[in-house]
């Protein structure tokens, strides 16, 4: 038989049968018409076996098999011959049953010349299911750290008469006199993607202190926003981006670095003055090569320090009155940054793996200083200013540096009045890494820093004179606990205007943190 061949579909049945037909009982039908249908279900059932089993079967097995389901197909049509009464209704079920082995017949019969049918491909397994796209709140992430510290000054001007300096940091409210611990900061950050595009970011901090208090005595453990912000990215690398909302102003390569990775216990005088608080409210571009991202990435694996991809080049606009305070005037701080970061393994095999990174950031604002009768200044005062940064990662000796230059709002004894004032300072940093150890790692430092100008963040812009030497070395016993002592010698202008002179002491600083 070829397999060209194919068995007709089943027609009106009355019009092909003899009329000798006509005289055959409706019982007798009947019996035959249910005799014969076993008969072709059996066959078939035989034929609609899986195919791995029929594989062993011979070419003249399926041949012999269609042959006998094709007659019976021709009897069961001659037993239809009665168009009514009960063999009519009996065998009328029976027709559809005979398209199924019809078909499979047509699919199976192989031609003459065909080989034994072989195992079916295994195209019935069904295709593995696409992974589903998480939801936006299957890829929200909480993280936080909290730092504990000690203070203690060994030598000094831990206390001072009325109207002289006492020795104390706009940085660390718990040095001073009688104290013991205290929390510097206590972080929780929820973060995520809510597209492909978009992600958001919300840091508060639980550690803040409150001191315009009753005869000045200071609160702690406040609650305050620090960052809640949102980025559009504009492109699929996400390399060039658009932040919105409470967010780090970009000047100054250690204000943008983390407390969290940042090695010593406090950014400098100097660079933070700037924008004490480190954030603003306003709106940012980031951008970020992709060869800067690498060399970044690079850095990041090696577990080295970073400021945090903030981008090689930022240019933003804020309200200029710095963190959780109002802004008082129509005008805007406009601010721009650029960094780059140097791969120096083509100097040769003493700079292999070495990075090199330096920039630069310029500020442009006008400020209305918060007054200690109340108020905020009704003049806005000019605070501009222009810094530099360079950066060699320890591998195992690094360097660190900043210095800016600028005027800004200062208090004037001799005018009793708050003036734009000239200002300077910066510090410089050296820094060691040893990755393995019976301690752990570790990071001996060494930094030294200066500053002459006033601080705009609290009342009446007092002028800070800083001379300060810290020594300290960082340790990581397990990767969630961080321990850090240092050695101070400080010599500072307190923050306070109706105070003269300069303190100087030495202290012992240590801080624990652990990260979650």
């Amino acid at each position: 038989m070829n397999s060209s061949q194919h068995v007709e579909a089943p027609v009106a049945p009355w019009r092909h049968i003899p009329k000798a037909a006509l005289s055959v009982t409706s019982d007798c039908a009947s019996r035959t018409l249910r005799r014969r249908s076993r008969r072709l279900i059996a066959i078939a059932g035989s034929l609609t076996l899986p195919v791995a089993p029929a594989s062993a079967q011979t070419v003249q097995d399926l041949q012999r098999q269609i042959d006998e389901l094709k007659a019976t197909i021709a009897e069961l049509k001659a037993a239809q011959a009665v168009p009514t009464g009960r063999a009519s209704r009996e065998a009328a079920p029976a027709v559809p049953a005979t398209a199924a082995p019809t078909e499979m017949a047509r699919r199976v019969e192989p031609s003459t010349t065909a080989p034994p049918a072989q195992p079916a491909p295994a195209q019935q397994l069904a295709a593995a299911p696409t992974k589903p796209k998480p939801a936006w709140y299957d890829r929200i992430t909480l993280r936080g750290y909290t730092q504990l510290r000690f203070n203690e000054i060994l030598s000094g001007d831990r206390t001072a008469p009325e109207g002289r300096s006492r020795l104390r940091s706009v940085h660390d409210g718990a040095i001073g006199d009688n104290n013991n611990f205290s929390l510097r900061r206590v972080r929780v950050v929820l973060q995520g993607d809510l597209s492909d595009r978009v992600s958001f970011y919300l840091q508060p901090d639980f550690a803040v202190n409150v001191s315009n208090q009753s005869v000045g005595e200071r609160r702690e453990g406040f609650a305050q926003l620090r960052d809640a912000y949102v980025d559009t990215f504009l492109d699929a690398d996400r390399s060039l981006r658009l932040r919105f909302g409470q967010s780090k102003v970009p000047f100054g390569w250690e204000n943008m670095q983390s407390s969290s990775n940042r090695l010593t216990l406090d950014r400098s005088d100097g660079i933070n003055s700037a924008v004490p608080g480190e954030r603003d409210l306003g709106i940012v571009a980031y951008y970020t090569p992709p060869r800067v991202q690498r060399v970044w990435d690079r850095l990041e694996e090696d577990g080295q320090k970073l400021f945090g991809n903030y981008g090689a080049f930022g240019v933003g606009v804020y309200n200029g009155q710095g963190i959780s305070r109002t802004e008082n005037n129509d005008g805007v701080a406009t601010v721009a940054m650029a960094t780059w970061p140097f791969a120096l393994d083509g100097l040769g095999s003493a700079f292999a793996g070495q990075v090199l990174e330096a920039g630069g950031a310029a500020i442009r604002n006008r400020v209305q200083v918060e007054q200690r009768s109340g108020g905020v200044s009704s003049a806005a005062f000019a605070d501009e200013r222009l810094g530099i940064h360079a950066i060699l990662y320890p591998q195992p000796i690094g360097f660190q540096a900043e210095w800016n230059w600028g005027r800004g709002p200062e208090y004037d004894r001799a005018s009793q009045s708050i003036r734009t004032k000239p200002l300077n300072g910066g510090y410089v940093q050296t820094m060691g890494r040893v990755k393995a150890s019976p301690l752990g790692p570790f990071m001996p430092y060494a930094r030294w820093q200066y500053y002459r100008g006033g601080w705009k963040a609290l009342p009446n812009a007092p002028r800070l004179e800083t001379d300060e030497l810290e020594l300290g070395i960082e340790f990581q016993p397990t990767p969630p606990i961080e321990l850090t002592i240092a050695y101070s010698r400080m010599t500072r202008r307190e923050a306070d205007e109706r105070r003269e002179g300069r303190a100087d002491g030495n202290l012992i600083r240590t801080q624990l943190q652990w990260n979650y």
